[in-house]
């Protein structure tokens, strides 16, 4: 059992770095045929922290292991928001920019209420559902860079990486980077998934729980390092424009590849999971006109941290 923990842990090392190295690589690459650091950060750096989530979800949908790819989406998204967000305004409240408030909380609650509907239409996210949604992202993907071209700060590249700005940059070495990354994406997603069925059954747990609490949290490293980091800095911007961002490229983007290349099937068990998200989303959205105006306080925060443990709690005595 020690085996597998300690492969479990280096699965995540693995996904976390080659996320980093895939990241990096494509950046530089962009950097080099001069295409706008706006661009590359809305996309490439955005997309690489839910890099982890992709490779295991579809791992999990290759294997066979449909909870698991459900499950890692729904738990990292639950502990991106309940959990990295309210650690975030904890450690310094989150100011609500107005297209935050207005656009881009609404798009995660209209996204969140797609999945939940496009989940229980059948029992399958079919390869048309799936195809839905990554159109949905694509329009996603076209919003954010219309923003950033509009005068958006956008300032993740400074935490999640750091580009050097020389213009001599080797090609064969980026490419070499990205080569790792998705060697170790892939290698670290199978290494994880594979490891966690085996405790699962080792210890009579469902594939379901494993998914929404060690697979999830593991997964959503990236963004918990990204959000904390840009509260103590106070960049409010980042903290909640992180967990947004992810939380929509969570649904769109993984559920929708995962559901392109195998149909997932899909258990209504997790319509608690679901709904619990829809109503922290919901709070969400309420935050920036209860309290203080357009803030998220320290005591909004701590009433995430809160549901999170009772969610947390809920998902072992059920």
């Amino acid at each position: 059992m020690i085996v597998q923990v300690v492969l479990i842990i280096l699965g995540f090392v693995l996904l976390i770095k080659g996320a980093d190295f895939l990241v990096d690589g494509s950046s530089k690459i962009a950097k080099k045929f001069h295409i706008p650091e706006i661009i590359i950060g809305l996309t490439i750096v955005s997309i690489g922290t839910s890099m982890p989530e992709l490779f295991v979800s579809i791992t999990s949908a290759i294997d066979g292991y449909p909870d698991m790819a459900v499950g890692n989406v729904i738990g990292s998204n639950l502990c991106n928001l309940l959990l990295i967000l309210g650690l975030s305004a904890v450690i310094k409240q989150v100011e609500f920019k107005k297209e935050t408030r207005l656009i881009e909380i609404p798009m995660t609650l209209v996204v969140t209420v797609t999945l939940f509907v496009l989940c229980n239409i059948g029992t399958d996210i079919t390869r048309g559902e799936g195809i839905v949604l990554i159109g949905l992202f694509v329009l996603f993907i076209i919003y954010t860079i219309y923003m950033g071209k509009k005068g958006e700060k956008f300032e993740n590249k400074d935490i999640l990486l750091e580009v050097q700005t020389e213009e001599n940059y080797s090609i064969i070495k980026s490419i070499i980077w990205i080569i790792l990354g998705i060697i170790g994406l892939k290698i670290g997603g199978d290494l994880v998934v594979n490891h966690s069925v085996t405790i699962a059954k080792a210890f009579n747990i469902s594939e379901k729980v494993i998914s929404l609490t060690i697979i999830a949290i593991g997964t959503s490293l990236p963004e918990l390092v990204t959000s904390v980091t840009a509260a103590i800095k106070g960049d409010s911007d980042i903290a909640i424009g992180n967990i947004l961002g992810s939380n929509i490229f969570n649904i769109l983007l993984i559920l929708g590849v995962s559901s392109v290349i195998t149909p997932i099937t899909y258990s209504a068990s997790y319509n608690n999971q679901i709904l619990v998200l829809i109503i922290a989303t919901i709070l969400l959205a309420l935050f920036p006109f209860i309290g203080e105006k357009n803030k998220m306080t320290r005591t909004n925060g701590f009433a995430y941290l809160v549901i999170y443990a009772i969610y947390m709690i809920g998902l072992f005595v059920t």
